[in-house]
């Protein structure tokens, strides 16, 4: 199609997408055109495969249809700002299966949204606030959060800071692959090419991200499953405390009550398990342990079971005679 009539084409689909039905003579007066060049386009849309109904007569009634599939859409900047902002949020929502889809609408958005909408989206997200029940801990920027997502989709090489657990931070070089969000909490899952090694990174502890260009061949993460790869991580990584918990009850009945637990429960046998409630934080320990709906045994840290004790006496205290 010719420069022209593209233009045309477009501003034919946003007039759709606008209002629920249209007729022929009104779309012409819109465009500037015939009646017979409305059809035309309307044929050409078709071809793109945007489903567009039409009702027989003179006249011809026009609405944009849905279809098995979905086409681009056109947006005006109001409605990218909005769906930005919106897909930002849902990034940190906490709800079930509906972050990652999120994120990947949002890294494609931001890929082409214009600079001059940029600063609207950053002004007015910084003027939204939520009430928060609980805290989540440390979160993602959506920023950052997008701008892995393309790079990760891309395979392009990223450098950025890292600040680990003892708080140095170091500059890092790495092949990004996956981004898996575990316990309210995102992490990429990377390749380092200092260390030669894959690696897993907290997104709240990356700093100064820089996608450098360079795209690389995709590889493939070991077991072929990220998400797996990030629980056996998590589970195997040190922590300050040590909790472990012999439940008696079959593997399967405490998994399907604490879902959250992935690979810290481990069968001992057809009657038992053990679930692993290691952790850096004592009042998250209590929590998973409250949450088992068994009898067990533990063996943890001094430190541990002065805060259970603690706790326990404060419940105790609080049930009146």
């Amino acid at each position: 199609m010719t420069s022209d009539m593209t233009a045309r084409v477009l501003r034919l689909l946003s007039l759709l997408q606008t209002r629920r039905e249209w007729s022929g003579a009104d779309l012409a007066e819109r465009l500037a055109v015939t009646v017979r060049t409305v059809r035309r386009d309307i044929d050409r849309l078709r071809e793109l495969g945007y489903p567009v109904d039409s009702a027989r007569g003179h006249a011809g009634g026009y609405r944009l249809a849905s279809g098995t599939d979905l086409p681009p859409l056109l947006l005006d900047d109001d409605e990218a700002v909005a769906i930005t902002v919106a897909l930002r949020t849902a990034t940190g929502s906490g709800l079930s299966g509906v972050e990652e889809s999120a994120l990947r609408a949002l890294a494609k958005l931001e890929q082409v949204l214009p600079q001059r909408l940029r600063g609207r989206v950053t002004a007015l997200q910084s003027s939204l606030a939520g009430i928060v029940w609980e805290d989540r801990g440390p979160r993602a920027e959506p920023a950052l959060l997008a701008t892995l997502a393309v790079t990760c989709r891309d395979h392009e090489v990223v450098t950025f800071d890292y600040t680990a657990r003892q708080g140095t931070a170091t500059p890092r070089r790495a092949e990004p692959c996956h981004l898996v969000d575990s316990g309210g909490l995102w992490y990429l899952v990377a390749h380092d090419t200092g260390k030669d090694d894959w690696r897993l990174f907290r997104l709240d502890r990356i700093t100064n991200l820089l996608p450098t260009g360079r795209r690389v061949p995709a590889r493939a993460v070991p077991g072929d499953d990220p998400a797996a790869f990030v629980a056996g991580r998590l589970a195997s990584a040190p922590t300050r405390y040590r909790a472990v918990a012999t439940v008696h009850a079959p593997e399967d009945r405490v998994r399907a009550g604490t879902p959250g637990l992935a690979t810290r429960l481990t069968p001992v046998d057809e009657h038992t398990c053990r679930v692993d409630a290691s952790d850096d934080h004592l009042p998250r320990i209590a929590r998973t342990l409250a949450a088992l709906d068994a009898d067990y045994t533990l063996d943890a840290d001094p430190a541990v079971l002065t805060h259970l004790r603690t706790t326990a006496h404060r419940t105790l205290n609080a049930i009146p005679e």
